[in-house]
């Protein structure tokens, strides 16, 4: 089984997002999802400094609008399982298809707004506690009046509330533990965000979702949510409500995951699944941070993709639009061939000239899902490949 994760806040470097603008339709996409977001996605993601997207408001959107950019590229078909942290929950939950990505960039922004005007109601801070005895960190961390807003593994807790408290816990460490200030506005998943959790849940009431089509872990306890009408419940709560990461990587652990590819920014949470989930059950992880790194991904996809077990099934792949065009299938492949990994069924017109469309499995082509010169849109499926896995 293989899982697609969407980091979260801090994962954001400068010009992160550069290589990716020379994909087909990817800067159009950016600009029309920065309409939504009512911020410059393509200049925060390649001309900005490291200030100016450590701003909630901006950065918030970004890492949403990364995450999918990224993802229109896989074929996300054949991922079992998504989970985000934090704001990537709200991209994970776009790759579950329970929202439109466009809803997903929308509510990122507002998320972003919102918690960035919380945080300036009043001076707090998070600071993360490594090491040190679990209980006796929590208790620490509860008798200086702060929240555990994340715990991220084993050994990683972070604490958030007022500074006076943050500075008594760094004065006053845990046994055999590190307190570390994180550079961030203020004390997210805490009840200092509650002004915030208002106003999403205001605008999230709107919005009719759709049943999860994936498995999708939720930060609130590591399950599986079922229904989309408790994940917008969840994403919204998610706001004042502590991030247990680590319940998502146990839930990993328990269903069997062996393999792992984390969308871009990629790093932060591949080291945390590298770290808690090792020894002979580790699961293989691909950090996707630029184009270059697709091949690695899809390559993990096709020898992970499904439930897991040791008896064969039978799979479908399907393949999907690398970019936003008109497509072209190659008028001498028919339904019921045999396709080779790599090989051209196709090509997208664009603006820019065609794209070749590739097999990225091999088997049997059982069904054309489009046709000569019908209009697709990035990751929209174009055939189904069936066979033995």
């Amino acid at each position: 089984m293989l899982a697609v994760l969407s980091p979260g806040q801090g994962s954001q470097k400068p010009g992160f997002l550069t290589p990716w603008l020379d994909l087909p339709g990817a800067e159009a996409r950016l600009r029309w999802w920065s309409a939504l977001a009512g911020v410059d996605l393509v200049r925060l993601g390649t001309q900005a400094d490291a200030d100016e997207i450590k701003d909630t408001a901006r950065t918030q959107p970004l890492l949403v609008a990364a995450a999918l950019l990224a993802a229109e590229h896989l074929p996300m078909y054949d991922v079992a399982l998504v989970a985000g942290h934090s704001v990537g929950e709200l991209g994970a939950a776009a790759l579950a298809g329970v929202l439109p990505a466009e809803a997903a960039v929308t509510l990122a922004g507002v998320r972003g707004r919102e918690m960035a005007a919380a945080c300036a109601l009043e001076p707090t801070g998070m600071a993360a506690v490594l090491g040190g005895d679990p209980a006796e960190v929590l208790t620490a961390i509860e008798a200086h009046g702060l929240h555990p807003a994340n715990r991220n593994g084993t050994g990683q807790v972070v604490a958030a509330g007022a500074v006076a408290g943050l500075e008594k816990l760094a004065a006053e460490p845990p046994a055999k533990a590190r307190v570390i200030r994180l550079q961030v506005a203020g004390a997210f998943h805490t009840p200092y965000m509650a002004p915030a959790e208002a106003a999403l849940a205001a605008v999230a009431g709107g919005i009719v979702p759709a049943d999860p089509a994936r498995i999708l872990l939720s930060n609130l306890d590591g399950a599986a949510v079922n229904h989309g009408r408790e994940l917008v419940q969840r994403l919204v709560r998610q706001v004042t409500a502590p991030v247990r990461w680590d319940l998502c990587m146990r839930t990993l652990a328990d269903l069997g995951v062996t393999g792992v590819i984390e969308l871009p920014p990629a790093g932060t949470l591949a080291g945390l699944v590298k770290r808690e989930l090792k020894g002979e059950g580790a699961p293989e992880i691909v950090t996707l941070n630029t184009p270059d790194d697709l091949p690695a991904a899809r390559d993990l996809i096709a020898r992970h993709s499904g439930p897991g077990g040791h008896e064969p099934v039978i799979q479908f792949r399907v393949v999907v639009s690398p970019a936003a065009g008109t497509f072209e299938p190659l008028t001498d492949l028919a339904e019921g061939v045999d396709l080779r990994t790599g090989q051209v069924i196709g090509h997208v017109a664009t603006r820019q000239g065609p794209v070749e469309v590739t097999a990225h499995h091999s088997g049997l082509l059982t069904e054309w899902l489009a046709h000569h010169n019908d209009p697709v849109a990035p990751g929209q499926p174009l055939a189904r490949i069936g066979g033995q896995a």
